[in-house]
């Protein structure tokens, strides 16, 4: 690994010292492959597209995020700003100066990459998704151009999120690549897995229960083994140039919280009388409530982003981000649409 990490460094530092015009543009396209994206931009819009590909795209983020933490767990990844630091190849003289950014300090395992796997996880949900939709309606030779297109857009901005990662320091090239793979692979697999469309309540409890025994088991584990599971957080706040970059909304418990709530929201909200009588109604077929639910959702989630929550203490942190996860589908599915749908219907009475 040390010549992995070596090679590493290196195009660290040719990215960061000849491309630093398009740091703004990195910078962007880090935002991007943020996984938190998925559920406050890609999955309201998406879901009054398709219930089925909004569905799945929150399915496919929340497991491909808990496989990235139980890899993270098991690979103990380096990042590089901090295996700089820390490493032996190096004369003490000799140490390879890397740059830090505000989005630089990550606190969990650095292997494989959370934003890469999420990135390319939701889009390639969202590419083979739209090609399904259009093989319908499109005629052969559109089709393969649409395909075309579509998967230079893809690989366009899964290479871009990967460089801007990499640009940051705050991963290894081999880092980022082990991300992308495996996020396609996972929403590869769910293609297969139909019973996700349908699931009730009581799968989604049970599959969250899973997912936070078995997080649970790894942890302690680990611990048993006399490895500390959160060694990567006192290396982050160690070497982390600036404090105020150290967030803890990127630690791996945060991370689990934050997903375990939103797939608990999901169940809920997907199986509520709400959702029937609103997206499952006479009205949900129509382009103007889908519309109106569109543009009720994206204000209501960017003014909700807002609501900061207090870090003072980890355990309440937690809660507050399991708490707040949950809402957000559970908004976007059930009380949004079924606001609209009154709305709607209180109009209709009036007309008539």
């Amino acid at each position: 690994m040390d010549f992995t990490h070596r090679f590493g460094v290196l195009t660290i530092q040719h990215l960061q010292n000849n491309y630093r015009g398009y740091y703004r543009f990195l910078s962007f396209m880090s935002t991007v492959g943020d996984p938190r994206n998925i559920f406050s931009i890609y999955f309201p819009l998406w879901f009054h597209l398709s219930h089925d590909v909004g569905t799945k795209m929150i399915w496919v983020a929340v497991i491909g995020d808990w496989f990235n933490l139980i890899f993270k767990w098991i690979l103990s990844g380096d990042r590089p700003y901090w295996w700089v630091q820390e490493t032996h190849l190096y004369q003490n003289d000799s140490i390879p100066h890397l740059d830090q950014f505000s989005i630089t300090c990550e606190t969990g395992p650095g292997s494989p990459s959370g934003h890469a796997m999420g990135s390319s996880c939701v889009w390639y949900v969202m590419i083979t998704s739209t090609l399904n939709i259009a093989s319908g309606v499109q005629s052969s030779h559109r089709f393969h151009f649409l395909r075309s297109f579509l998967w230079t857009v893809f690989w366009v901005i899964q290479i871009s999120v990967c460089i801007s990662r990499v640009y940051v320091a705050t991963h290894f090239p081999h880092q980022v690549i082990l991300g992308l793979i495996a996020g396609m692979l996972v929403a590869e697999v769910f293609d297969h897995i139909p019973s996700i469309y349908n699931a009730s309540m009581k799968s989604y409890l049970q599959v969250n229960g899973f997912l936070l025994s078995f997080a649970g088991c790894i942890y302690l584990l680990l611990k048993l083994l006399d490895f500390d599971p959160l060694w990567s957080v006192v290396k982050a706040k160690k070497w982390c140039e600036n404090p105020d970059w150290i967030h803890l909304d990127t630690t791996p418990f945060a991370c689990l919280w934050r997903n375990l709530g939103a797939l608990f929201g999901l169940g809920q909200a997907v199986n509520s009388e709400m959702f029937v009588q609103s997206c499952k109604g006479k009205n949900g077929s129509k382009t103007a409530f889908k519309l109106m639910c569109v543009a009720a959702n994206l204000t209501f989630l960017q003014l909700y982003e807002l609501i900061k929550m207090p870090t003072h203490n980890e355990t309440l942190f937690y809660i507050l981000s399991f708490c707040k996860s949950a809402s957000v589908p559970f908004g976007v599915v059930a009380v949004i649409p079924y606001s609209v749908h009154l709305l709607i219907r209180d109009e209709e009475r009036k007309l008539s």
